[in-house]
């Protein structure tokens, strides 16, 4: 039955990249630096944002493993590489939360209120401000511990693919309503909902560290 995979790797994959994006953090922050854009304005960027998000999570979820291969790097090392650095990003967040949100806050100035909002919509509001470089290392790893079977790989990615569907939903709705967001959620509901999603990302990252060391320890034991 095709259901319970494709479910089993939307599980997998959608608390990995809620945890790295961290929409409802994101939403505050995407208030503060369009602060001087209309609703509407806020609106066109929040749909351009999850759609170029889109794009950038299913290439990296698709293809990223194939283009490292290109590179000689071997599976297991990106799978144990990728591990490491999910659970290293998982760490930082369930020891400081707000560290990363006060990068972004860096990263993201305020944007310009007589600018073209589709001239930022990419950069810096997707990279590195919504998908940055953490969570294309998610993406990457995710799709690192597909299957090997066609069949079965297919199956694996339409259900990441799906969580990278609901993770962008869920960009655009939170960036959508924003400024309610601002007003509901203080720093530490923030603080709150990054620790918990942190502490699954942990989980998720030792995972994939295992399932790369595990082969490679195994081959160097019986070779």
């Amino acid at each position: 039955m095709l259901i319970a995979p494709a479910a089993k790797a939307f599980l997998l994959a959608f608390p990995a990249l809620f945890s790295i994006v961290n929409p409802l953090a994101g939403a505050i922050i995407f208030n503060q630096v369009t602060a001087f854009q209309t609703h509407v304005e806020r609106v066109v960027l929040a749909r351009r944002v999850a759609m170029y998000s889109t794009i950038v999570m299913l290439v990296s979820l698709w293809a990223g493993s194939t283009i490292l291969s290109f590179f000689g790097i071997s599976l297991n090392a990106l799978r144990i590489a990728g591990g490491i650095v999910v659970s290293v990003r998982a760490y930082e967040m369930l020891s400081a939360p707000q560290e990363g949100t006060q990068r972004k806050q860096v990263e993201a100035a305020p944007v310009d209120p007589m600018a073209d909002p589709s001239g930022f919509a990419f950069f810096p509001l997707t990279l590195p401000f919504t998908t940055g470089p953490g969570t294309i290392a998610v993406a990457v790893s995710l799709g690192a511990v597909r299957p090997d079977r066609i069949a079965d790989r297919l199956v694996f990615l339409a259900g990441a693919s799906a969580a990278v569907l609901a993770m962008a939903l869920l960009i655009w709705l939170f960036y959508t309503t924003a400024d309610r967001f601002a007003a509901v959620l203080g720093a530490s509901g923030r603080n709150v909902v990054a620790r918990l999603a942190a502490l699954l990302l942990l989980g998720i990252g030792v995972q994939i560290i295992l399932s790369g060391a595990i082969p490679v320890l195994h081959e160097a034991l019986t070779g």
